[in-house]
């Protein structure tokens, strides 16, 4: 989910980002990690493996290019197959993005709908 939402960032998608943070809030991920997201090199909530990872990935959506020696720190963290899938979770939320966006589709407010059911439910 990090990855599919820092894409989401990177694209400015915003019923992606809305329905990215839905998800998170009802399998009752880490809100805070989320919440830190655009500053994750400076945060410590962030994990080394997972800011190779977010630097793989917003080189890889932004920049819509890749340098080797980024490409090594990510394997130095993540085999063969989970790089894959890591461009492969790239690739298929830019093609969402790019969806919702080139069909002005925003947020619908999917992520304050689910915040209100959780609490309502943990009261």
């Amino acid at each position: 989910m990090l990855v599919r939402e820092q894409v989401a960032h990177i694209n400015m998608c915003l019923f992606c980002i809305d329905i990215g943070r839905a998800f998170t809030i009802k399998a009752s991920m880490n809100q805070a990690k989320f919440d830190a997201l655009q500053d994750y090199q400076d945060s410590p909530l962030f994990s080394k493996n997972e800011k190779v990872l977010l630097d793989f990935v917003t080189r890889l959506a932004r920049d819509r290019k890749m340098d080797s020696e980024l490409f090594h720190q990510l394997a130095q963290h993540y085999d063969e197959r989970s790089i894959c899938e890591i461009v492969w979770i790239v690739a298929t939320e830019f093609y969402y993005n790019m969806g919702n966006i080139g069909l002005n589709i925003h947020s619908d407010m999917i992520c304050d709908i689910v915040q209100k059911k959780v609490h309502q439910h943990a009261n």
